[in-house]
């Protein structure tokens, strides 16, 4: 049984008590007293209008499974649809223009577009990572991936393989940085003259993109350029093994890669109670104090990761240049929907989730906001908001961290608000949930995967959907990609703020991502979320090729591109007569999906995991992968493409494809022969109760099964 003190109206959780009067109060100048007054007035006041919200989704969604029950017999009426869903208030009038006034910045928000990491703050191994991936060796990118065509070998060095590399990187150096001529595969000599860079004697063709160097003018270990934003360093080492027998003695080139990551306390996380959270919530703390450590065995020896320093240049005026080294970090609190045990209110319910990481969030972060050379240089506290349907939970989202800011003696507007186009309502009403945040939104990005398993379980009385591939191919997903940037750009997010894209969701097929995922910033996004700091160092090249404030600058003078009509397209499969060996594939790649990750969730408190696919290639999965398999499963049982029968034996024919999959992790527990331990009965109450879960979410299960498998231990 944990231990409970009493703060205030509310109970909370001793260890987690014990976190924040110990640990992230002091330095903070807000007392003890004050917080715990505050908080408890936050969580008992939020509860009723947060728990009303949610009572609309649902009363929303009745409304809307009524009415496609009623007219399942006869042709969608799309016409008819869409005036229904404004009857209801799903869609809301769209307001006059205006343009978001969100101040005090960082660059890396409003000025510098390129990748952005996801990771699990939970895991402070990741997390160091993913900060410290704000620069990235382009040699190790394409030495160690597929980015070249073909695997890395197995083995010592392949010089030939090598050489490859540099010469595939000289080609990038030609594009971004071209010299007066002469080109970088042939050069012998980088130096530094009257401030101005030389390469063989002879300048770049845009000497402006000369930023700094360390060492001697004439022979600079290091050399910083920049292009479309974006910071490239050259470095010279005779005494390395790749520069020794570089005809100019470059070593590598380091790439400024993820500009900014956001850490993350929801989808990438299992974090069901009190003890959970205190781990998120100090790697956190960690990250905001710039004291974060992890130690860990690495081939025999212990190796100690922490952040890394900034780096420091002589400029072309001989004055000192700095530059970050470390993304700069939002933190992803929990969504409008869950609770945790962690605190009960003066009700003895669970308090939100959602208000909870507002309020301990932010709180880490004045450790920040009070030194120095820390995350934010601009005062400023960036948190992403997800799961959020429609302009009213924003204003609601809205509300609570201008409460939080005044409980924690912050100016009005320190938080800075991400909203997560993932949620069909929030889609459709775009324009006004920004103006509900207006003075907040520093970023707004796609969703696709989460997206889809809201548009499946919003419309799962209207039809069988297609399969999952072919939804993809649907009209309605174009316009949503579309709308969200046309909408951004109208409401002056350029410059301000992020336009984001989501994941690159195969970590280990590079070559493919560098091959299509330049559709991102060639779309006017200026961040797109990627899976690994080398998959940043390697997208930071489409950066490189395409200035997305020039495109920005473009579509904004061409106007919308797609609209609501479009976005609201239900993606029925028009086709039905699948085979059974269709129909089975689909429900097994499905199954499979959902156990390779719920497993390691249920079981291993695993919140984030590369599971295998059929065809054995390697996805990210996380909970908006889960939704969306669950939900599609879900769908055609309900409308009796399949049965459950079908379903089961997918289901049990999977678990010992995944059990073979993990056999290699002694923490692992098989699901067969028995298919009766928690996790595989979670991944069953996913697909069999799928259709009543609240929008389709997965976490509902997911926390109850990872609870009660914690309490049997």
């Amino acid at each position: 049984m944990a231990e409970f003190l009493q703060k205030n109206d509310l109970q909370v959780a001793a260890e987690l008590v014990r976190f924040i009067e110990d640990r992230a109060l002091p330095g903070t100048d807000v007392d003890p007293a004050s917080f715990w007054s505050g908080f408890s007035q936050l969580v008992n006041d939020a509860a009723p209008e947060n728990r009303a919200l949610l009572e609309n989704r649902e009363a929303i969604q009745a409304q809307i499974d009524a009415w496609h029950k009623e007219r399942r017999s006869a042709p969608h009426d799309h016409e008819a649809y869409c005036a229904f869903l404004r009857e209801i208030g799903y869609l809301v009038p769209e307001g006059d223009s205006f343009e978001i006034d969100t101040a005090n910045v960082d660059d890396e928000i409003a000025r510098v577009p390129g990748p952005q990491l996801v990771v699990p703050i939970t895991n402070a191994r990741y997390a160091l990572n993913a900060a410290n991936a704000r620069w990235g060796s382009l040699y190790d990118g394409f030495y160690g991936t597929d980015a070249m065509g073909s695997a890395p070998p197995k083995g010592g060095y392949d010089q030939g393989r090598g050489a490859r590399v540099v010469a595939r990187a000289r080609v990038f150096l030609d594009e971004a940085f071209p010299i007066e001529k002469t080109s970088h595969a042939d050069a012998r000599r980088y130096y530094v003259h009257n401030g101005a860079l030389l390469i063989d004697d002879q300048p770049l063709i845009d000497p402006a993109k000369f930023v700094g160097y360390t060492g001697h003018p004439k022979a600079p270990d290091r050399i910083v350029l920049r292009n479309n934003g974006l910071h490239v360093e050259l470095v010279f080492d005779r005494t390395h093994p790749i520069g020794s027998r570089d005809q100019a003695g470059l070593a590598d080139v380091q790439m400024e890669s993820a500009v900014s990551a956001i850490m993350d306390c929801e989808d990438s996380v299992a974090c069901v109670d009190a003890e959970d959270k205190v781990v998120a919530y100090d790697n956190w703390l960690g990250l905001m104090k710039g004291d974060l450590q992890e130690s860990f065995d690495k081939g025999g020896k212990t190796i100690t990761r922490a952040l890394n320093p900034d780096r420091a240049y002589t400029g072309p005026d001989g004055l000192k240049v700095t530059l970050k080294g470390r993304a700069l970090m939002l933190v992803r609190n929990v969504g409008h929907l869950m609770t945790n045990p962690a605190i009960l209110d003066k009700a003895g319910n669970e308090v939100f989730e959602g208000v909870m990481d507002a309020m301990i969030t932010t709180l880490i972060a004045i450790h920040d906001l009070k030194r120095d050379g820390g995350n934010s240089l601009h005062g400023s506290v960036y948190v992403v908001k997800p799961k959020m349907h429609g302009p009213e939970e924003v204003a609601f989202a809205d509300r609570i961290f201008t409460k939080v800011e005044e409980i924690l003696g912050l100016p009005q507007n320190t938080v800075k608000l991400g909203i997560m186009d993932e949620e069909r309502r929030t889609s459709v009403n775009l324009k006004e949930c920004i103006r509900a945040a207006k003075s907040r939104v520093a970023f707004i990005n796609t969703g696709f995967l989460d997206r889809t398993g809201d548009e499946i379980h919003t419309s799962m009385e209207a039809g069988p959907f297609s399969r999952k591939d072919f939804i993809k191919r649907k009209a309605w997903i174009g316009a949503y990609e579309n709308q969200n940037v046309d909408i951004g750009l109208e409401c002056g997010l350029s410059g301000k703020a992020q336009i984001g894209k989501g994941m690159w969701a195969m970590p280990d097929m590079m070559a493919a991502m560098l091959e299509q995922k330049i559709e991102h910033p060639k779309s006017g996004a200026n961040c797109a979320w990627v899976p690994s700091p080398t998959a940043a160092t390697l997208h930071s090249l489409h950066y490189h090729k395409v200035d997305v404030f020039a495109v920005q600058k473009q579509l904004k003078k061409g106007g919308r591109r797609a609209y609501v009509d479009t976005v609201l397209n239900i993606p029925l499969a028009e086709y039905q007569k699948w085979t059974d060996a269709q129909k089975q594939r689909e429900v097994e790649n499905n199954a499979q999906g959902i156990l390779g990750y719920v497993v390691r969730w249920v079981d291993q408190g695993v919140g984030c995991s590369k599971v295998p696919d059929m065809n054995n290639v390697g996805l990210m999965e996380d909970r908006a992968t889960c939704r969306i398999s669950a939900q599609h499963i879900a769908n055609w049982l309900h409308h009796g493409v399949v049965d459950a029968q079908n379903v089961m034996q997918a289901l049990r024919k999977m678990a010992e494809v995944v059990d073979g999959q993990n056999a290699g992790d002694p923490l692992y527990h098989p699901m067969a022969p028995g298919y009766d331990g928690i996790a595989f009965q979670a991944a069953c109450d996913l697909v069999f109760k799928g259709r009543t879960q609240p929008s389709g979410y997965t976490e509902p299960v997911l926390h109850a099964r990872r609870l009660e498998l914690k309490a049997s231990h």
